[in-house]
């Protein structure tokens, strides 16, 4: 059930959170830009969704600015960030250790929350993260940032699609025009133009690189080389100086990883295998023919148009995925899609 549901931060601004799911707990917190209806639906969001309520009990929340949560606030910066993802965690009233998602800017409020709460947090996976913003990266850096900001402020509020477009599309290069466009949408709905620009100067300034090598919960770091909002370099920043961190490095350009790239499987198979709630071990037993059958199935096809896209009889299909079935401990093909659709 993805209830939307309030509570308020420590300075009053209301935020909006849902739990849903099954499994391990997982918070996944706040980053640019999501709304908790608009992204069940949406071409950028949705299969990230799917995969995590399929293998844990989830907790997302809208950053005070965005979404269902105050779209007017004045106070902005990492220590209201991390305000907010603690006070949506005692909402949730989490009784066990959780893994904490922190993926762009995420990654530095989850950095600052697990050193507040060492105890509380089971893990970190920090996907396409950085400790330190644009202004503390040198002067280029910190110049060019600002250049996207006024990109941002000429496209929002003149409701001019050529800039719009330059925007997010640093976001997404290797989309379809269809989710880039659908992710100019959700920029549109979910936050008003004076904001959105104050929120992104506030992540320029965010630096918590000091309080790497003091992180002592088991931390993974996944970041795609050719990651064209936050470089490649922050992640390894990020591996090097977080005592015990690994690294998974993916093969794309996308910032937000999407689902028909191939980088989408390695981070799917790299996350579950750190939190140890995902089948990759049982999957990994299957067959090659056994694995092009379950990857047809979770794609939708029939049993006909899998024989036929694989070249072999509707029966051989049958007995393919009876033996799937009994493998992964699946009752049906819903079963598989929900448990492994999102390997695929």
């Amino acid at each position: 059930m993805r209830t939307v549901r309030y509570t308020s931060s420590s300075d009053g601004t209301s935020l909006a959170w849902s739990k849903s799911g099954n499994g391990l707990p997982m918070v996944k917190a706040a980053n640019w830009l999501t709304h908790l209806s608009y992204d069940l639906d949406s071409p950028i969001w949705s299969h990230w969704i799917e995969m995590l309520e399929s293998q844990f009990t989830l907790v997302r929340y809208d950053e005070r600015g965005c979404g269902l949560s105050d779209k007017r606030v004045e106070n902005l910066g990492i220590d209201y960030w991390v305000d907010d993802l603690e006070a949506v965690i005692d909402a949730a009233e989490i009784n066990e250790p959780f893994y904490l998602l922190g993926v762009s800017q995420g990654a530095a409020t989850s950095i600052a929350y697990s050193l507040m709460y060492p105890d509380r947090v089971a893990g970190m996976i920090l996907v396409g993260g950085y400790a330190r913003g644009s202004n503390h990266r040198g002067p280029v850096a910190a110049k060019n940032y600002k250049t996207v900001i006024d990109i941002f402020r000429l496209g929002w509020e003149n409701d001019n699609p050529a800039f719009q477009d330059v925007f997010t599309s640093r976001f997404l290069p290797g989309a379809a025009v269809e989710q880039r466009s659908w992710f100019t949408d959700l920029c549109q709905k979910t936050v008003l133009p004076e904001t959105g620009a104050d929120l992104l100067m506030a992540r320029a300034d965010v630096n918590v690189e000091s309080l790497l090598p003091k992180v002592s919960v088991p931390t993974l770091v996944i970041h795609s080389r050719n990651d064209q909002v936050i470089p490649f370099e922050e992640g390894q920043r990020l591996a090097q100086k977080i005592p015990g961190a690994t690294m998974s490095a993916l093969e794309g350009k996308n910032h937000i990883i999407q689902r028909d790239e191939p980088a989408w499987r390695a981070f799917s198979k790299s996350l579950l295998e750190f939190t140890s709630s995902g089948q990759t071990t049982d999957f990994n037993d299957l067959t090659k023919r056994e694995q092009d059958v379950l990857r047809l199935i979770c794609q939708a096809m029939s049993s006909k148009e899998i024989a036929n896209s694989l070249q072999m009889s509707e029966k051989t299909v049958r007995n393919h995925t009876s033996k799937i079935y009994a493998k992964l401990e699946l009752q049906n093909r819903q079963h598989a899609i929900r448990t492994y659709g999102h390997l695929f």
